[in-house]
This record gives structure tokens, sequence and C-alpha cells, in this order.
């Protein structure tokens, strides 16, 4: 799967020349307050997207090994019936009933790889959710430095706090 790409790069430049512009002028101090909450939200952008891509890349691996697992099962009752049906044909070969174990164990692994790809499946998409509520704090951010209003940088640190709460529950 893909890696999230957090498209910030613009939206940093406009807030810097508007922190910069108000920093000069000694009016709205609260703007540089926005840039470097901004800057924070980026870098947990960044970080969400690296690690939800991360997740994602472990859940396909969990889940091809689940599904080679579960050829291997097949294969082994395939066999299993083989022998049934013509035990001749395989005089010195493995028992049905350990072929029948072989396929407990191997079914065991199977499920316990599904479940892991679908943990991280599920931490992938936590870390998407976070990393989408940090980029849309990060617009309105900026929204809120080029209208000069602050209750729209309030609205993005809300935005932000959800989008951390969200970051910090998928790494527990």
């Amino acid at each position: 799967m893909e890696e999230i790409e957090v498209p910030t790069e613009g939206l940093h430049e406009q807030i810097n020349e508007k922190a910069e512009e108000a920093f000069e002028k000694k009016e709205m101090k609260w703007i540089l307050f926005v840039a470097i909450s901004t800057a924070l939200m980026a870098v947990f952008a960044a970080i969400g997207g690296l690690m939800a891509g991360h997740y994602s890349d472990d859940a396909m691996i969990q889940q091809i090994k689940a599904s080679d697992q579960w050829a291997f099962y097949q294969a082994k009752g395939i066999k299993a019936d083989i022998r049934a049906i013509k035990p001749e044909a395989f005089p010195m070969s493995t028992p049905i009933d350990s072929l029948k174990k072989e396929q407990a164990v191997i079914m065991e692994k199977a499920k316990a790889d599904e479940e892991e790809s679908e943990a991280d499946l599920e931490k992938h998409s936590i870390l998407a959710r976070s990393v989408t509520l940090l980029q849309i704090s990060i617009a309105i951010s900026a929204i809120a430095i080029i209208t000069q209003k602050k209750f729209l940088w309030i609205a993005g640190i809300v935005l932000a706090a959800g989008g951390l709460f969200s970051f910090f529950h998928a790494l527990l």
C-alpha cells in the first residue's frame, strides 16, 4: 500500500511569511503561535503518515503469510484425502492422523497471521484518520493567518487535538 503524503510545503511558506510580517510589525503575536503550532501539526502528520504506511505494509505481509499457511493447510488435507482413498500408493508415508494434526497446527498459525494483519490494518486506519485531521488543522491554521481570524486557529487546534488523540491511540 502507498504511504500517505502530507502536501504542506506551500502552506508552510505562507505561514512563515505571515508570521514574519506580524513579528516585524509587532502586532498580532498570536500569529507566531499559529506558525509554531502548525509546524508541530505538520511534524505529527508526517510521522503519522510514515507510520500508517508501515502498518499498511505489515498488514499486507501478514495477510500474505496467512494465505500461504492456508494453502499449506489445504495441501495437507488433499494429501490426507488421497492417502485415505488409495493407501496402497503410499506404503511408507506419514499416517493420515498425523497429517490431520499437522493441519491443526497450520490452521492456528494461519489464524494468528490473520489476526496480526487485522490489528496492523486497524492501526493503519487510526493513523490515517489522525493524518487527515492534522492536515485539515494545518489548512485551517493557514486560513486563520491569511484571514487573521483567531477563532479559525482555535478550531484548527481542536482538530489537531483530535488528530493527536488518534495518533497516540494507534501507538497503544
